[in-house]
């Protein structure tokens, strides 16, 4: 069994154990949490004996599904696939450690069943990155919003049920038209080898030769998909919607990880099966790329939910990778393929941490908060790494995926660069007012000092009738403090995510360059 197949497996394999234990939340919390680690750890000798100088996909796995139609259960990993599998084994123990504390159960709901959904989504997550065969990757594309769906809808604010059936519908829409331009791809490989294939990799040879007006209309198919799932504009607004109905934990998993498969099949599927077609639509998805990073950008700074504030956050991010993909520059790719990893750390810590925020406060509006610093230092504090790590500062993980797609973007797409590099301006601009309003200044509502006199508690009646406020505690600091550690440490050695990547990222521009 490879290390793939065990990753897979195992979150399964624990579902499957919890949804016996949902009467005792506590046992089911705490087996949970030990599922997720050892998945966590099953990562490190993956990633250690991965060889990003090796063949282009390695633990690879293939057995028979449907041989009639060349259809086949395959599985492996290349460089980028390998570190959106990393991230996301890394953000499950920490979204089962936000429950209970930034997240609470509706009533009558239980966290067996909850954790349940939340490791089958992190093994069909996992399963779609390392999928080989296109159907195959369709088939777990539409399978994996399930689980999410049931994880909003089921768990989520007061409209969640409105926002769990858009963002189904949306993704699952996308889903279909990739399928008909998929069935495409299988008949040209069809006539040309006198029997059709899923297969990635041979696809990858034979549909790149087809003409260039045949690729454009299977390119459509792919891109409409995974910018749908990414989201790029004018595709986004199930994402708003999602992530701002959506409890904490889930939201991260949207946000951090979910979101990352569009841009990943750009990767992955876009360029190299369909070269030509990239190469004639770039100007296309460039020209979205630039309006989501402007669009999202200011509708972040004139926010007033929390969440919501997120989301718009998300999209501003996403234009930075899609154009970084489609500039065709070795530098800027990198940095798209880096800045997915990065996005999912920063946005990741800034969702706990605003989660933390709404729980002590019991609102998501960002005007109902004010001077929690004072009461609050350390989860103040927080906020201010996770925020300065969105707005990419140097010595943060953000900014060198940021500055490698500015630099290789400005080398072929000056114009879009330079109108992009506005939203670094615009980041500094709504991560800072979203800092000011929520943590400096008076505290709101002339809240006084806990009777312990401490600058850990405080009694503020905007925070809810009297209500204690305190600052983080060791459970909760045992969730942040290795996102720190993450942000902090790949801001000034990124080398081992950086040649991880590399040679996949320069295989996928080759496949484009070599393209007639």
């Amino acid at each position: 069994m490879t290390w793939v197949l065990a990753l897979i497996l195992l979150p399964l394999v624990g579902a499957v154990v919890l949804t016996g234990l949902r009467r005792n939340d506590r046992m089911a919390t705490a087996v949970a949490l030990a599922f997720s680690i050892v998945e966590f750890l099953l990562v490190i000798p993956m990633w250690a004996t991965y060889h990003p100088s090796g063949d282009r996909l390695q633990q690879t796995t293939s057995m028979d599904w449907i041989p009639t139609f060349g259809v086949h259960i395959s599985f492996g990993v290349d460089g980028i696939a390998l570190i959106m599998i990393a991230v996301i084994t890394f953000l499950v123990p920490i979204v089962i450690g936000v429950l209970g504390r930034a997240d609470k159960l509706p009533e009558g709901r239980s966290a067996g069943g909850y954790l349940a959904l939340i490791l089958v989504q992190q093994a069909l997550t996992i399963a779609v990155f390392a999928a080989t065969d296109v159907f195959l990757f369709y088939v777990l594309f539409e399978i994996m919003l399930i689980p999410m769906y049931f994880l909003i809808g089921g768990y989520g604010g007061a409209n969640r049920q409105y926002a769990a059936v858009k963002f189904f519908l949306y993704s699952f829409l996308g889903g279909l038209i990739m399928l008909a331009s998929a069935i495409g791809a299988y008949s040209i490989a069809a006539d040309k080898l006198g029997k059709g294939t899923f297969d990635w990799a041979t696809l990858v040879t034979v549909v790149r030769d087809a003409p260039t007006g045949t690729q454009i209309w299977l390119f459509l198919g792919f891109f409409l998909a995974f910018a749908i799932k990414a989201p790029l504009v004018p595709f986004h607004t199930w994402l708003p919607d999602a992530a701002g109905e959506a409890p904490i934990g889930v939201a991260v998993l949207i946000v951090g990880v979910l979101d990352k498969v569009g841009t990943f099949g750009l990767l992955r599927y876009c360029l190299p099966m369909f070269p030509e077609a990239s190469k004639t639509l770039a100007p296309l998805v460039l020209v979205l790329a630039v309006l989501g990073v402007l669009y999202g950008s200011i509708l972040a700074a004139g926010q007033q939910d929390m969440k919501r504030f997120v989301a718009y956050v998300s999209i501003a991010h996403f234009g930075f990778i899609a154009m970084g993909i489609f500039a065709f520059t070795q530098q800027a790719a990198v940095g798209s393929a880096t800045y997915m990893l990065n996005h999912s750390l920063a946005t990741g810590m800034l969702i706990v941490v605003l989660g933390l925020v709404i729980a002590r406060g019991g609102s998501t509006r960002i005007s109902d908060y004010g001077g929690m610093y004072k009461v609050t230092p350390l989860l103040g504090g927080m906020l201010l790494i996770a925020g300065l790590s969105t707005l990419s500062l140097p010595g943060t993980n953000s900014f060198v995926s940021e500055f490698l797609v500015l630099l290789g973007s400005f080398k072929t797409q000056p114009v879009y660069a330079i109108l992009a590099s506005v939203g670094m301006v615009l980041a500094a601009v709504y991560v800072l007012w979203l800092y000011q309003r929520t943590m400096t200044g008076p505290v709101r509502g002339d809240a006084l000092m806990g009777a312990g006199g401490g600058p850990g508690t405080a009694i503020a009646p905007e925070f809810g009738a009297k209500k204690t406020i305190r600052d983080l505690g060791a459970g909760e600091l045992a969730l942040l403090v290795p996102m720190v550690v993450l942000i902090i440490g790949l801001g000034f050695y990124p080398k081992p995510v950086l040649d991880t990547v590399g040679p996949s990222v320069q295989a996928t521009l080759s496949a484009v360059q070599g393209g007639h």
